[in-house]
């Protein structure tokens, strides 16, 4: 058997040196990389869940105040207090019928909530409960809330049931906000989750 033999010497691969101008953008890179995870690592404490609980003030349909802290209902979604929505013909004022319906569930009780998160303006995203109530969940259930990243189903059963907001006609809290030029947060989802986190990893004040 013959073995053919091209006489050419094998081709050998040599690796080229890195340039000085690469060797101090991998020494940059490091180093970023090293101060980034340990400024995560010096800021952890701002992500743990934060927990209050006292006497409310309820101001909308999905936001509370407990003492000095301000408290937006995460996962949920209610109309603004001057939002106008229509039912049976007439126009009425959904906004303050929300507020009216968290009111009702809160009733003077002592508000539980915790959370991790805060939106744009500084106020804590918690799941919070008056007497065991849960309210984030009793206010998509009855209608004055939408879902917002949590509790699709309680709004489906909700919509099925002609509840609260549903009984007519609305803009969904967020479409009426961005129609009146109000700034549009993110939704309550994996998302802005993450976003939340980062901001607060970030969050120099």
């Amino acid at each position: 058997m013959s073995r053919s033999w091209s006489g050419r010497p094998r081709q050998r691969y040599f690796r080229r040196p890195r340039s000085r101008w690469r060797k101090l953008f991998d020494y940059a890179l490091a180093f970023a990389v090293l101060g980034l995870l340990i400024l995560v690592s010096a800021r952890l404490d701002r992500v743990e869940t934060s927990k209050t609980e006292g006497a409310a003030v309820v101001n909308d349909g999905d936001s509370i105040t407990l003492g000095s802290e301000r408290i937006r209902l995460r996962g949920i979604d209610a109309p603004e207090y001057s939002q106008i929505c229509r039912k049976d013909g007439a126009d009425y004022p959904c906004g303050r019928r929300s507020r009216e319906a968290l009111s009702k569930l809160v009733s003077g009780r002592q508000v539980s909530c915790a959370g991790w998160e805060r939106d744009r303006y500084g106020r804590l995203l918690g799941e919070c409960t008056a007497a065991g109530t849960d309210l984030n969940r009793s206010q998509v259930e009855a209608g004055w809330a939408v879902a917002y990243g949590d509790y699709e189903a309680e709004e489906a059963a909700a919509r099925l049931g002609r509840k609260g907001l549903w009984a007519g006609d609305f803009d969904r809290p967020r479409d009426w906000r961005n129609m009146h030029g109000d700034m549009v947060e993110i939704e309550h989802g994996s998302y802005g989750r993450m976003l939340n986190w980062l901001r607060e990893i970030f969050r120099f004040s």
